[in-house]
């Protein structure tokens, strides 16, 4: 992540304020570090805010992706179908369970998974056991849509919200729809607790298990209900688990900025509006969003350059934003594209023509809390003058 330097636009740089520096301090004296009752405080008050009955926090969304996997029971010979166009972490989630990631193109307009390809794709393949969409850079799926694929064939879903807080699709909270919901707190989301993430669920036994499993399968643990007072060895494994809860520290961090999300999320949604106003009549196709502009977290601005009529390539623009002292970035390069899994599913370029196309176009513009109205009309002037 860049430095701000003065001049210099950064791509997606923390806002973080004294109140969460407050908080980590405070945290820090109480001597109670890993997980405890600031973990505690942090779920419930996630959970109230996406409006769901459990929300689990962890050490990262990747380790809750893994996590969702494993208690809805899947494993060796199951298939999980997910965009093309996401971050390699959500494809890793699905092998680390012993599944197979079965991906699918994307939809030209919102960059989201493809409905009518994912339904395609589930119809014909009984081995996919969940589905599991990313709503890319903080626009929704149509979860409406999905909902109707995957439940009565009793598929799963679990959404992968990395860039989804606060995202909603019509008069539902991304996070209290699918059977588990993860979220990201990684350093330049729009919520951040350094490393982190949160599993949301609105089913009893999922929570319960998840609970158990991030900590090494012990029924209890310091700080969670339940556990008894010395003497501290009284626990018990009942379960495989892992190492996947979150600390403290970072829960209390997690705390001071959900007490900010409402705030830096309207900021994020003027900046969007600012944009729409200042890059209209340029050689590019702007952010499609299906519903009102307020219901994206805006994650992201991503733009798609048209090539037939721009007077330079997405890398060259790129190239000459960053002159200028703007710092931009790319969302992402489709999975297949990539050696690992091109060798892995044995998916040769061609496969996925929409997000191969979309790759060529898209860049994406800054966009954060801590972006002023004087840096987006640099922004948008900096566009005008490379593209007209």
């Amino acid at each position: 992540m860049a430095i701000n330097l003065d001049g210099f636009v950064s791509f997606a740089p923390p806002d973080i304020g004294q109140s969460e520096i407050d908080a980590v301090v405070a945290t820090l004296k109480s001597g109670w570090l890993t997980s405890g009752p600031k973990t505690l405080e942090f779920e419930k008050a996630i959970s109230e805010y996406l409006g769901c009955k459990h929300a689990v926090a962890l050490s990262s969304a990747t380790a809750g992706l893994e996590l969702a996997l494993e208690v809805l029971g899947i494993g060796p010979g199951d298939k999980v179908a997910t965009s093309v166009m996401t971050f390699t972490a959500t494809a890793e989630a699905i092998v680390s369970c012993g599944a197979q990631p079965v991906l699918v193109d994307i939809d030209p307009r919102t960059l989201n998974i493809d409905a009518a390809a994912l339904e395609r794709a589930v119809s014909q393949d009984p081995l996919i056991k969940a589905v599991m969409p990313v709503h890319y850079g903080g626009q929704a799926c149509q979860m409406e849509r999905i909902e109707s694929i995957c439940r009565p064939r009793g598929v799963f879903i679990v959404e992968d919200a990395a860039h989804a807080l606060p995202t909603s699709r019509g008069n539902r909270r991304v996070g209290s729809i699918g059977d588990i919901t993860v979220f990201s707190f990684y350093a330049n989301k729009t919520l951040t607790t350094g490393e982190g993430g949160m599993a949301a669920t609105n089913d009893d036994a999922l929570a319960a298990k998840m609970r158990m499993v991030r900590l090494h399968g012990i029924t209890s643990a310091p700080g969670e209900p339940g556990h008894a007072a010395p003497p501290p060895w009284q626990y018990d494994v009942t379960a495989k688990g892992s190492k996947r809860n979150m600390p403290d520290i970072a829960a209390a961090m997690g705390i001071a900025q959900l007490a900010r999300c409402d705030d830096m999320h309207r900021k994020r949604i003027d900046i969007a509006t600012a944009y729409f106003e200042g890059l209209q009549g340029l050689p590019l196709q702007l952010p499609y969003h299906e519903e009102s502009i307020e219901l994206s977290a805006w994650h992201l601005f991503v733009i798609q350059l048209e090539l037939a009529s721009s007077p330079m390539s997405r890398n060259d623009f790129a190239a000459a934003l960053r002159k200028a002292g703007i710092e931009t970035s790319v969302h992402y390069k489709p999975l297949h594209m990539h050696t690992y899994w091109a060798n892995e599913l044995g998916l040769p370029l061609g496969t996925f023509p929409v997000a191969e196309i979309a790759y060529e176009r898209i860049l994406s513009l800054p966009i954060h809390s801590r972006l002023t109205r004087p840096d987006v009309l640099r922004i948008c002037n900096a566009a005008r003058r490379l593209l007209s």
